[in-house]
């Protein structure tokens, strides 16, 4: 009979692409993630894969096991959410990824109701961008994701994952509230020759400020980059840059920063993904529904 643990480790290497990326997932030694890879194809008796320059190619047998695998792995988070749903108690570990303006809106009224109503879930959280956040839920690294997609884009479709929708956010233009500040605007194009905060190249949020920028007939001009929200609303409110921020971002708060109305009035939407075979599990069932009952009012779908 097949080891689990072997067969995981080739599922590992076919989606996260190299030995050292399995070790680091799994917190194995390089040589280990190897050493257990050889041993799989001898119990197999076949070969699974062959060097490809630094890499590993999986060859038609690998193909094929790897596919094998991740149906049985399925099956084994099918089965432990059976067993689970037949005990009257929610227990166990659920882990959240989440990105940055939602952990600060909706993530705190959620846990404070998972500690209330299921004091022996316990929950971990760890901040991830939602791009990132996704391909973890598919490597088992997480059990949730938080994440994000803006008005006119999509994302890579992953099969393995569900989707349910959380909350829809207004996006607004920021500038500072003072008026005699050095960097402030009135519209979105008077920001055209304006310094600008974005988060980082190649994320979703930074590729739509990109194209709405251009679609008013300017390249916007990035002098600070970063993925903290926080640090944008400091540099826009001193008056350093104009921005684009989510209403989630003020947690019900007052804003510390002027907003201004964008053209169409976009809205991001928010949603959770789980992997099909344990999204019924007791504690991602009930992590969904403190998630859902956490969201502002003015932010629910």
């Amino acid at each position: 009979m097949l080891d689990v643990r072997k067969l995981r480790l080739l599922r590992e290497l076919k989606i996260r692409g190299t030995v050292a990326g399995v070790a680091e997932a799994l917190s194995y030694s390089p040589s280990s993630v190897s050493q257990q890879l050889a041993a799989l194809e001898k119990e197999v008796g076949a070969v699974l894969l062959v060097k490809s320059g630094r890499r590993l190619r999986f060859t038609p047998q690998g193909e094929l096991l790897a596919q094998h695998t991740a149906a049985i792995l399925d099956a084994l988070d099918l089965a432990e959410s059976a067993v689970a749903d037949a005990v009257t108690t929610v227990s166990g570990l659920v882990r959240i990824a989440v990105f940055q303006s939602a952990a600060h809106a909706i993530l705190p009224g959620a846990l404070s109701a998972l500690a209330r109503d299921y004091p022996e879930l316990r929950v971990e959280v760890t901040e991830r961008e939602p791009e990132q956040g996704l391909f973890e839920v598919s490597a088992r690294d997480f059990d949730l994701v938080i994440a994000e997609q803006y008005p006119g884009s999509t994302r890579a479709l992953r099969s393995g994952l569900d989707r349910a929708e959380l909350a829809t956010d207004s996006i607004h233009l920021a500038s500072s509230r003072e008026r005699g500040s050095r960097i402030r605007t009135d519209s979105l194009a008077e920001a055209a020759a304006l310094p600008w905060v974005l988060e980082p190249e190649g994320t979703a949020a930074r590729t739509w400020a990109v194209q709405l920028c251009r679609a008013a007939g300017f390249e916007p001009d990035v002098r600070f980059e970063t993925a903290d929200l926080v640090a944008h609303i400091r540099l826009i409110a001193s008056g350093n840059a104009v921005g684009l921020l989510p209403d989630l971002v003020w947690a019900g708060e007052e804003p510390a920063v002027r907003l201004l109305p964008l053209p169409g009035s976009p809205r991001r939407t928010v949603f959770t993904s789980a992997r099909r075979a344990s999204a019924a599990s007791p504690g991602v069932v009930a992590a969904r529904r403190a998630l859902a009952q956490a969201v502002p009012e003015h932010a629910r779908p």
